[in-house]
């Protein structure tokens, strides 16, 4: 097995990509092609059941495509003989749930995968999580559990957790749309700063304005395609589209 990358023109390369259910009754995916680049953060919306999700999770295989090819770092992932494991390693995911184990405290959620999938040493693990937690303010929840924790700072807490693994990218499902409205805007501030610091995002939002400020690029999709990809002005402020018009003018 060989997973190792050649030269690449994107970081990400998605062409012709299906996801078809009940024998093709179903398109959730259907023809999806995008390039995403290094240090990009990319918005996908699009009314509920348009495949946003779908194609998110397809990025990192959570979603196994019925057909199409999605290169990473200059490898198809979607090959049976690519460690897709040792990829997702560089492919942080934040989903709407937070995802955090209940019977660990903040800084042990941290530093498992690191140390385990990394290899770090405790104390080394533990340095970087504590220096990601300071970045998002939450220091003083290390011994915390979850429980004990409010919606927007367990969703702090699983951004920074993805960050230990140093991902070459951070794809986002709806990481905002499980919480109350007052914690919305201290997720999306965190996810400004990091924008702001030139990491690579793929995030699916229903957050207009995250889009609009933060969002190098907009996809707008519908029925399984890419109905517009281009800069949010051009999505937002004179979209040339009827369907997206017509989202705009619900959703605005």
């Amino acid at each position: 097995m060989n997973d190792k990358p050649v030269n690449y023109s994107h970081l990400i390369q998605v062409t012709d990509l299906k996801k078809h259910y009940n024998g093709g009754d179903i398109r959730a995916l259907d023809g999806v092609s995008v390039n995403i680049d290094k240090g990009e953060v990319v918005v996908v919306i699009g009314p509920s059941g348009s495949g946003k999700s779908t194609f998110l999770r397809s990025l990192n295989l959570l979603e196994v495509p019925t057909s199409g090819s999605i290169l990473f770092e200059g490898v198809d992932i979607t090959s049976p003989d690519v460690n897709i494991n040792r990829l997702r390693m560089k492919m942080g995911m934040v989903f709407q749930h937070f995802n955090l184990f209940p019977h660990l405290t903040i800084l042990q959620n941290m530093t498992l995968a690191p140390r385990k999938l990394l290899g770090l040493k405790k104390e080394e693990a533990e340095a970087k999580a504590m220096d990601l937690l300071a970045k998002v303010a939450l220091s003083d929840r290390a011994g915390a559990y979850p429980s004990q924790l409010s919606g927007g700072q367990k969703q702090r807490i699983a951004i920074v957790r993805a960050l230990c693994m140093s991902p070459d990218v951070l794809l986002f499902d709806e990481p905002t749309s499980a919480l109350d409205p007052e914690m919305v805007g201290e997720v999306l501030d965190v996810m400004k700063t990091l924008a702001k610091e030139g990491m690579t995002m793929v995030v699916v939002t229903h957050e207009m304005g995250f889009a609009k400020e933060v969002g190098n690029r907009v996809i707008f999709m519908d029925q399984g395609r890419v109905v517009m990809d281009d800069t949010p002005s051009a999505v937002f402020e004179n979209p040339d589209n009827e369907r997206l018009r017509t989202f705009l003018a619900k959703v605005l």
